[in-house]
């Protein structure tokens, strides 16, 4: 019998980066083959329907985002 293990991701931080631009990744997509992207919340966004076909989880902290004008989250 195998048994499967199966980890919380780590919350992103300061010093996780956007593979595609380098900007502070927001989005963490953890793919089918085992692999993992990350990605700023503007390459997320622009990437998100081909990443629904190839990727197993999606941790989506875009919640963190806030604008520092009127403290909203955008």
């Amino acid at each position: 019998m195998t048994e499967q293990l199966i980890l919380e991701p780590t919350p992103l931080s300061a010093v996780d980066r956007c593979d595609r631009c380098g900007a502070q990744a927001y989005v963490r997509a953890m793919l089918l083959n085992g692999g993992e992207l990350l990605f700023c919340a503007h390459h997320a966004k622009e990437y998100a329907e081909g990443l629904k076909k190839v990727t197993a989880r999606i941790q989506d902290e875009t919640d963190k985002l806030v604008d520092a004008n009127n403290d909203t989250v955008r």
